[in-house]
């Protein structure tokens, strides 16, 4: 399993850029599923890194992560508005696997007040899926040419240059 702080080691050029655009957009990336009749799933999520894991973070009972439940494969990609990626771009596709520990779940939810006010201390969780992450990519304009930088778990970066 590739964790958030196994994919910073090793994609350090597409972690930083998924890290600076996540931020960017407060937190927004749009997540991919797949539905019940195999057809794609596009929804909004604010997912969050806490003690070295990804956590596809979101409103409980929607049905992307029903969708996540039943078939764990995801892609996750910051958004954007900018078509000319000038502040670059960055997706993350893997697995998600459900984390079943309430100690964890409090900390993260004493983190997310800290952080944004939102108050689920307390609370029980249901679904709290972590990512394991596959593979990776980003795009960047490096001194005039679009640079596509690709990582797969078990390997190193790799940049297509184009013109």
């Amino acid at each position: 399993m590739t964790t958030w702080t196994e994919f910073v080691a090793a994609a350090p050029t597409v972690s930083e850029v998924f890290r600076r655009r996540h931020s960017a957009t407060g937190n927004l990336c749009m997540l991919g599923t797949l539905r019940t009749d195999g057809f794609p799933r596009v929804s909004p999520v604010e997912p969050r890194v806490f003690e070295g894991e990804l956590w596809l973070i979101g409103m409980p009972g929607t049905r992307k992560f029903a969708d996540l439940r039943r078939d764990p494969r995801f892609t996750l990609h910051t958004a954007t508005v900018d078509t000319r990626v000038t502040e670059g771009d960055a997706k993350i596709w893997g697995t998600a696997h459900d984390v079943r520990d309430p100690a964890l779940h409090q900390r993260f939810a004493h983190a997310l007040f800290e952080e944004i006010g939102l108050d689920l201390r307390g609370k029980e969780f249901g679904y709290f899926p972590a990512a394991e992450i596959l593979g990776g990519s980003c795009v960047q304009i490096v001194d005039g040419h679009l640079d596509i930088t690709v990582w797969r778990a078990g390997g190193a970066e790799e940049v297509v240059r184009k013109d």
